[in-house]
């Protein structure tokens, strides 16, 4: 992602609605898995969902982040995340075997996406878990994918296709943030017909919108026990739990 937007992405990602409740929903998923799992968290920033984690009693030891920004890097290991290395995802060479790994809103930053979930797929354990969280609908593409340096949004069935293709089986798949995709579809329409070339190189949807936060925060955690019981038919994004075959 461009320089001035990653200072701003930092800053945001520990209290912004978008990244609080995705990594609540992260840690409903992981509730079923034992506290002494070996996680690798790809595309970890500054290390904000490996220090919860850490938080809530997993060992330090067992703790791993990968990120393509060294200054991510620097920050992942300021918060105490000391099995953290700046490595392209494409190509992440580590002598560890992984009970879990969560990979969110990265396999889209990705040229070689099918390079990569071939290369996470060896980084499994026989029995390992992946979970993998990208941006739904090329219909929603906006500034936003610009200045993140996107190169694609998926729909479910091309994520599983390609998960399909590198080896993995699919447990579950479905979208997230089903009650905001209506607005946000809206909202991104209007501002591709309105948007300046100049403003998609220089701004994202990440914002300080703290008027709106705490609401916001709390329709995506009603949508996120609505995800304990069913799987949503569309969203701004799309995950998939995967096994190995």
């Amino acid at each position: 992602m461009q320089i001035e937007y990653e200072r701003k992405y930092h800053e945001l990602e520990k209290k912004h609605y978008w990244f609080n409740s995705r990594r609540k929903f992260i840690h409903q998923l992981l509730k079923q898995y034992p506290k002494d799992s070996k996680i690798l968290d790809i595309g970890c920033s500054s290390g904000v969902l490996l220090k919860e984690l850490l938080d809530y009693g997993y060992s330090v030891d067992n703790l791993y982040g990968v990120d393509i920004s060294s200054k991510a890097i620097a920050l992942c290991q300021e918060n105490g995340i000391t099995n953290a290395y700046q490595m392209d995802a494409q190509n992440i060479n580590l002598d560890v075997k992984f009970d879990l790994i969560i990979a969110s809103d990265c396999l889209e930053h990705l040229e070689l996406d099918e390079t990569a979930l071939s290369n996470w797929y060896n980084l499994l354990k026989p029995t390992g878990i992946a979970m993998i969280f990208v941006p739904a609908f090329m219909s929603l593409w906006s500034n936003h994918d610009v200045v993140n340096m996107h190169y694609r949004r998926y729909t479910k069935s091309e994520l599983n296709h390609k998960l399909k293709q590198n080896g993995f089986t699919i447990q579950r798949s479905s979208y997230w943030n089903f009650l905001l995709f209506t607005p946000v579809w809206i909202y991104r329409f209007i501002s591709r017909l309105i948007g300046s070339k100049e403003k998609a190189n220089t701004k994202g949807d990440i914002e300080e919108i703290s008027l709106f936060n705490s609401f916001l925060q709390g329709i995506l955690s009603f949508e996120n026990k609505m995800l304990q019981g069913i799987n949503l038919p569309v969203g701004v994004s799309v995950f998939s739990i995967v096994t190995k075959k």
